[in-house]
């Protein structure tokens, strides 16, 4: 792990993504970010999400609207900000302005769950060819950014998709079917990811999306 001044480009940021690379920043304030290559990799298979029982009832009942690409910025700040639950965070203002400039370039995308007309949940991350990082999500109601994570999957899926990095494992995370890798392996993955020509549809036919959902369920272990 080494630490990097303020010098990053989208480009450059591109280019680490490809090598297996991600930045972090130790705290909000920091002024350093940091170059990642863990040894064990935690990736999610797009084939055998396991969407729990009850998620799926909360998904049936559609207490939340779930939209994509609608509010990045405002997804990227939930996901930096501090909360009661969460003192620290590792998104910088660095961060947050290069992610700001790939989706602004079409390589960043956000899932945002919506509850009244307000922003409860979400996610964002990078795409790269066939391979999505996964960075960051945030939930402020229960189960708002479990709703974001099968939003996500159902349209990497259908935008043909082969790789989801979610660079590391939580208890979250595993409940969805999360594993580690080794770094070699990670490193394979994702070099045959990132020559696949994929297309992230963040408006998806509504039947298409309903119909991948129940597929998910059907796969899943």
């Amino acid at each position: 792990m080494s630490a990097r001044p303020f010098l990053l480009t989208p480009d450059l940021l591109l280019r680490a993504y490809r090598l297996g690379l991600f930045p972090m920043a130790e705290a909000r304030e920091s002024r350093t970010l940091h170059w990642l290559d863990p040894e064990a990799r935690g990736v999610l298979p797009l084939h055998g999400f396991h969407v729990p029982r009850s998620l799926m009832k909360t998904l049936r009942a559609g207490h939340f609207t779930v939209t994509a690409d609608a509010d990045f910025p405002a997804a990227i700040a939930a996901c930096a900000a501090i909360r009661d639950n969460r003192p620290e965070t590792w998104i910088n203002e660095e961060i947050e302005r290069l992610f700001t400039e790939l989706f602004e370039l079409g390589f960043a995308h956000s899932v945002e769950t919506w509850e009244n007309g307000r922003l409860v949940g979400g996610l964002y991350g990078v795409a790269l060819g066939g391979a999505f990082f996964g960075e960051s999500m945030f939930s402020t109601a229960t189960d708002a950014s479990k709703v974001a994570l099968v939003h996500l999957v159902v349209r990497l899926r259908l935008g043909g998709y082969t790789l989801l990095d979610t660079q590391f494992i939580t208890t979250h995370l595993a409940r969805f079917g999360a594993v580690e890798i080794p770094r070699d392996e990670y490193h394979r993955l994702l070099a045959e990811a990132v020559e696949i020509r994929a297309r992230f549809p963040a408006s998806p036919d509504p039947a298409a999306l309903w119909e991948e959902i129940e597929t998910m369920r059907k796969e899943a272990p």
